[in-house]
């Protein structure tokens, strides 16, 4: 097995849905411009209320990837 560097960088998706669908937003939107995603860390939920209802899921990440060789 070889060894990886890995770097970092902070997302934050959003969603009107679900945490899901927040997290899975921001990676698909991320995997557009950054390569060799590997593994993402939950930092942060958050969430406005209107109405007494959850109306929109903000989650932030720490998403690791690999460097080219």
């Amino acid at each position: 097995m070889k060894d990886h560097v890995y770097k970092l960088l902070e997302l934050t998706g959003s969603s009107t849905t679900g945490i899901e669908d927040a997290v899975t937003g921001a990676l698909t939107r991320a995997a557009k411009t950054v390569h060799n995603l590997k593994w993402f860390e939950v930092s942060d939920i958050r969430g406005t209320i209107e109405k007494d209802k959850i109306a929109h899921w903000q989650v932030t990440m720490k998403v690791g990837f690999t460097l080219d060789e």
